[in-house]
């Protein structure tokens, strides 16, 4: 069980607004270099690495070099689950003030993004309803399991999502994950990335630069209308 200096030592490490701006930057779940997230975070290199350390340091992060270049990715899925629920605590908090007009990237984030490595946003969400109404998945408050349809949907698409493992402890196959946009979950776990994975490599979506949402494209459009029954823009 975590104890109270524990919990404030990570509360601290993810309320400050430059780590919380490099934090979420990751939540693609993409590897990142000290200046790229400098730049996400609008503060210098220099500042971008003391701040770096600290959530290495605190088990936020972890780092990997490849050549002279260290990358920065956050640490786990858990970590992942507790930026998200954050953004679903702050975006309840938001709900209750002065409406906002909200912009281009704000509307991209809702209708398709990334979270960690699965699709989250009203696409997302689309696609956790289509199979959970096609009887392909079956989720309860805090897990779920792939029924005999929906291991022959992803064995027909050559989606491989049993071996798929962030590290070398097991992951949970398929799992929900509430999405702060939508207010309902959407897919997780092992399954969900490699399902994300799959549409990013097929060439259903693509990643917008700057930013974790994703565009749908016209053969991703045709894919989700038919494979699942979606709609989308």
């Amino acid at each position: 069980m975590a104890t109270n200096a524990a919990f404030a030592e990570i509360a601290t490490l993810a309320g400050d607004p430059a780590r919380a701006g490099m934090l979420h930057a990751l939540m693609d779940g993409r590897a990142l270099t000290a200046s790229e997230l400098a730049g996400a975070a609008s503060i210098t290199p220099q500042t971008a690495s003391g701040h770096l350390s600290k959530l290495a340091a605190g088990g936020l992060l972890v780092v990997e070099k490849q050549g002279r270049h260290r990358y920065h990715r956050l640490a786990s899925p858990a970590v992942a689950r507790m930026l998200e629920s954050i953004m679903q605590v702050a975006a309840d908090q938001v709900s209750r003030r002065k409406p906002v007009v909200t912009g281009p990237r704000d509307r991209a984030l809702r209708a398709a993004r990334t979270c960690y490595d699965h699709l989250a946003g009203h696409l997302g969400v689309s696609l956790a309803d289509s199979l959970i109404a096609n009887k392909q998945i079956e989720l309860t408050s805090d897990a779920g399991i792939v029924t005999a349809r929906g291991v022959s949907l992803f064995d027909k698409l050559g989606i491989d999502y049993a071996t798929r493992k962030p590290s070398s402890r097991a992951r949970m196959l398929c799992r929900p994950c509430l999405d702060w946009s939508e207010r309902r979950p959407h897919l997780a776990g092992a399954l969900g990335a490699a399902l994300c994975a799959h549409c990013l490599k097929s060439g259903w979506i693509r990643r917008i630069d700057g930013t974790r949402a994703v565009s749908v494209t016209t053969k991703g459009r045709g894919a989700f209308r038919d494979l699942f029954g979606i709609e989308t823009v």
